[in-house]
């Protein structure tokens, strides 16, 4: 079978931004509470929902490896997604601005463990991929009624060789 390769970057906020958002200590805590020994970062992503309610599940995913084939996207109007991992492992973020009610340019990053993301609303993404481990990850998002998924099928799906260091 015939694919594109598809380069990995590790993540980062400012590269992530046209996506959504990364969900990471950035600098100091916002404030100190619990008699100043725990430091809480405030309001990390923007969540944004068009109706319904915003429902925390569990997601138990299992690992991938390399090559990994990227042959869907999937996209949900009606509401972010957040993903954030309870075990210590790196997953696979492929993510795609929309062109058109299709996928456009396709791109990739890496967490490093303890990294989370959110998707913005509408955001054509890959599948939760998990590198090398299962992971555990708490999602947050949209619980209501409406149709918000749609999945996108590549003619020619893209391949992961590499990841970065």
């Amino acid at each position: 079978m015939t694919a594109n390769t598809l380069t990995v970057a590790s993540l980062t906020a400012e590269a992530f931004a046209p996506y959504g958002d990364v969900i990471e200590p950035r600098g100091a805590p916002t404030k100190m509470i619990n008699q100043g020994l725990c430091g809480r970062h405030d309001d990390l992503a923007k969540l944004d929902f068009a109706d319904g309610r915003a429902g925390i599940s569990l997601f138990d995913a299992q690992a991938r490896g390399l090559p990994y084939m990227v042959d869907m996207v999937e996209r949900h109007p009606l509401g972010s997604q957040a993903f954030m991992p309870l075990t210590p492992v790196r997953f696979l973020v492929v993510v795609a601005q929309d062109a058109g009610d299709r996928p456009g340019k396709i791109t990739a990053f890496l967490t490093a463990p303890g990294q989370a993301i959110n998707l913005h609303r509408g955001v054509w993404h890959g599948v939760l991929a998990p590198i090398g481990s299962p992971g555990l990850f708490a999602v947050v998002d949209r619980i209501g009624d409406g149709a918000n998924l749609e999945e996108h099928w590549f003619d020619t799906p893209y391949v992961v060789d590499t990841l970065p260091a």
